[in-house]
C-alpha cells in the first residue's frame, strides 16, 4: 500500500510537469499566451514551428511511459499499473505546476498505454493515423483514437481494471476536446496546412 501511494504521488508530478512550457521558454515563448492558450503539441506547433512541437509531443509521451516502466520494475501487479497510468495522466491534465490546468491529455495517454497494454494503444494509433491522414484534423483524429481505445482492451481481453483506466481516459480526453467537437459540427476546425479559424482552436 505504501509502494502504491509513493508511486502514484510520483507519478501525479512526472506528469505534471509542462514540458510544453519548458519548451516554449527554451525556445523564447510562452504557448500558454498565444494561439489556444493550451501547452500541448497542436498549440506548440503554432506558435513555435515543426522543432518545438516535435519536443513537447516526445516529451509529453515519455513523461506517460516513465512512471508505468518504474512501476513495473517496482511492483508488476495490474491494479499498481493502472493506478500510477491515470495519476500520471491526471497529472497531464490538471498539472499542479500550472494551477492544476493542463494539456488534453493525448500525447502523455499514448506514453501510459505504450507501458500499460501496447497491443491497445497500436490500435488506437493507427486510427489516430489514419484519420489524420483522411481528414487531416488532428482534434478529429484524437477523438477517434480515444474512442476505439476501451473497445481494443475489450477485445484483446485485458483485466477489467485496463478496461476502466481506458474508459476513464477516453471519457477525459473527449470532454476536453467538447470545443472541438462544436467546431467539428459546424465544419470550422481547421485541418493540418490551412489557417487556423480561431485561436481557440484544440491542440492535444
Amino acid at each position: 500500500m505504501v509502494v502504491q501511494v509513493l508511486l502514484s504521488v510520483l507519478a501525479y508530478l512526472v506528469g505534471s510537469i509542462p514540458v510544453g512550457v519548458l519548451v516554449g521558454r527554451a525556445y523564447g515563448f510562452d504557448p500558454r499566451e498565444l494561439g489556444s492558450g493550451n501547452v500541448g503539441m497542436t498549440n506548440v506547433a503554432r506558435v513555435g514551428g515543426a522543432g518545438p512541437a516535435a519536443l513537447t509531443f516526445v516529451g509529453d509521451m515519455f513523461k506517460g511511459l516513465m512512471p508505468v516502466c518504474l512501476a513495473r520494475l517496482v511492483a508488476a501487479d495490474e491494479f499498481t499499473l493502472v493506478l500510477v497510468g491515470l495519476f500520471t495522466f491526471l497529472g497531464s491534465v490538471s498539472s499542479v505546476f500550472l494551477g492544476f490546468r493542463g494539456g488534453k491529455g493525448v500525447a502523455a495517454a499514448l506514453g501510459v498505454w505504450l507501458g500499460v497494454a501496447p497491443p491497445a494503444i497500436f490500435v488506437a494509433l493507427a486510427v489516430f493515423l489514419a484519420v489524420l491522414y483522411w481528414r487531416r484534423v488532428v482534434s478529429l483524429a484524437s477523438l477517434a483514437a480515444a474512442l476505439i481505445l476501451p473497445v481494443a482492451v475489450a477485445v484483446l481481453s485485458y483485466p477489467r481494471d485496463y478496461l476502466g483506466l481506458a474508459l476513464l481516459v477516453s471519457g477525459v480526453v473527449v470532454y476536453r476536446h467538447r470545443a472541438n467537437i462544436g467546431r467539428l459540427i459546424s465544419g470550422q476546425e481547421p485541418r493540418i496546412g490551412a489557417k487556423a479559424q480561431s485561436v481557440a482552436a484544440a491542440d492535444n
